[in-house]
């Protein structure tokens, strides 16, 4: 078994937006950090979400309002720094007669809009559904008023890879398709032990400081050797989603209230198409095998049909996707109610520190993070104090401002005229300013190597290799470039076949300097 030859100061398991941002913020600070991740990067809960940067409307209703707060200031800080992969989103929620009462949704918009500090994205109005194009798909006459507020919309397997890009840019070391099988500690040193899953070659790291952001498994790592006792305990809750096709025309999305007491989303997916979720309930299997139930997707599609003039059945639906969130076990009755608030667990058996991380969601991983390094702090030897300093550098592609992506659409078609607007788009919106470094000195089409449909070309899946940690060809349809719904079967199985003979597993290479 191979022992790297270096103690680092910090090493995470897990590499989802939680340890991927945590390993992001701890090597700006100046500390050496290991990553491992099982699978692929946001492989489990942090690409199966709703994919939305927002402040948690409904979390209002059970008293989370430090939380909101948290995550409508984040919004904002998250735009400003990715706004290649985030983009405002304007939703609607149309006011149900039988449920919640209007004066009570102004309320909770009044306080949406003003406790986080709002500054870029437009406030709340009230709709006239007769009147405005939104009411049009909603059934006649059923529904009259409704109010429009802003949050924002993210892709967020995309926000996982740029946050662990962006480490390993530092010198953080990433590994994925690498399984922690085992951890201990000794004379204030955590060694973890580990297989790559994909040729069986063991190795160890020891680290001064050990993350556990295993996220469904969190209390699985604490199993493997970790001799504490977890006082806290993680509840799986289960969500899915829907994707069928668009809908409607317009841009905005809907936040339709049920007579459960819950809410979905209705969303405008990837230009032509149109995405449904959340359902709520508590799961009780393997994280890695959850799928979206029957139950689940009649329950989805019934509830969007309480609303729209079309009704959705599940012969509609073109795709589903499910996925465990691991929330922090508050004993909450019901899963809905659970919170979606992040709690810390840390340990010092022999002086050597274990951070478990339990709940949490997306538009507050960057928080969680300098929480997470804030505890860890006595412990840790950060050559460089920046705390903070995560909300100003932009993520990878990220230079620019809040409205410039469609001057770097237009730039990349000057640059690189046999581009169609859709190529560019899409390449826009997913590389940011480091789209220019994909497409390198291409001339024309064909220079772009093989083309496996939907705008994917033989460039941009070998930058996905060398850059980005893509090894099959799910993680290229599914994670890091979202085609998964454009491209066919047979498309996808010529995509594994060519991975499959000339891909060559290799770590990332680095972009700007530091270690890999």
């Amino acid at each position: 078994m191979r022992l790297l030859e270096r103690i680092f100061d910090l090493a995470i398991i897990g590499g989802g937006v939680n340890g991927c941002g945590i390993a992001r913020d701890a090597v700006g600070r100046g500390n050496s950090v290991f990553l491992c991740e099982m699978n692929d990067l946001a492989s489990g809960t942090s690409s199966w979400s709703t994919k939305l940067v927002h402040g948690g409307l409904r979390y209002l209703e059970y008293y989370e309002f430090r939380l909101v707060r948290e995550a409508l200031i984040e919004r904002e800080i998250l735009w400003g720094i990715a706004p290649h992969i985030i983009r405002p989103l304007r939703f609607v929620l149309p006011h149900h007669a039988g449920l919640r009462p209007a004066w009570l949704l102004r309320l909770g918009l009044f306080l949406y809009d003003h406790i986080g500090g709002r500054h870029l994205l437009p406030a709340t109005r009230s709709v006239d559904l007769r009147r405005d194009e939104v009411g049009r798909p909603l059934i006649p006459n059923r529904y009259s008023r409704a109010f429009e507020y802003s949050d924002c919309f993210v892709d967020d397997a995309r926000l996982v890879v740029l946050n662990a890009r962006d480490a390993a840019d530092k010198g953080a070391e990433i590994r994925t398709r690498t399984c922690a099988t085992e951890i201990h500690q000794s004379e204030g040193v955590w060694t973890v032990s580990m297989v790559d899953t994909l040729t069986g070659a063991r190795s160890q790291v020891q680290a001064r400081a050990l993350v556990n952001a295993g996220g469904p498994w969190v209390e699985d790592v604490l199993g493997r050797g970790a001799g504490v006792n977890a006082k806290a305990k993680v509840r799986l809750v289960q969500g899915s989603h829907i994707v069928v096709k668009k809908l409607y025309d317009h841009d905005r999305a809907y936040m339709f209230q049920n007579a459960d007491g819950r809410i979905i989303f209705v969303i405008p997916y990837q230009d032509d198409f149109t995405l449904i979720g959340t359902t709520d309930r508590d799961y009780d299997g393997d994280p890695s095998k959850v799928k979206a139930t029957p139950e689940e997707i009649e329950y989805l599609c019934k509830a969007a049909s309480e609303y729209l003039a079309k009704p959705v059945t599940p012969e509609d639906v073109v795709w589903t996707y499910s996925g465990v969130r691991p929330l922090y076990d508050d004993g909450a009755s019901e899963a809905k109610a659970a919170t979606r608030d992040y709690v810390f667990e840390l340990d010092t058996p022999g002086n050597a520190p274990l951070l478990s991380i339990y709940g949490g969601k997306i538009t507050t991983y960057r928080r969680l993070a300098e929480e997470a390094l804030e505890r860890l702090a006595p412990y840790l030897r950060s050559a460089k104090a920046r705390e903070g300093w995560t909300g100003k550098a932009p993520l990878p592609g990220g230079d620019m401002g809040v409205s410039d992506v469609d001057g770097l659409i237009a730039e990349l078609q000057r640059g690189y005229p046999f581009l169609s607007h859709e190529h560019a788009r899409r390449l826009a919106r997913a590389y940011g300013t480091r789209a220019a470094k994909l497409l390198g000195d291409a001339k024309s089409a064909a220079d772009l190597g093989q083309a496996f449909g939907a705008t994917l070309t033989e460039r941009e899946v070998r930058y996905l290799m060398a850059n980005e940690w893509a090894v099959t060809a799910e993680d290229i349809v599914w994670r890091r470039s979202k085609l998964g719904l454009r491209l066919s079967a047979d498309e996808i199985a010529a995509l594994s076949d060519w991975i499959a003979t000339h891909g060559v597993r290799q770590s990332p290479l680095l972009e700007a300097g530091g270690r890999s």
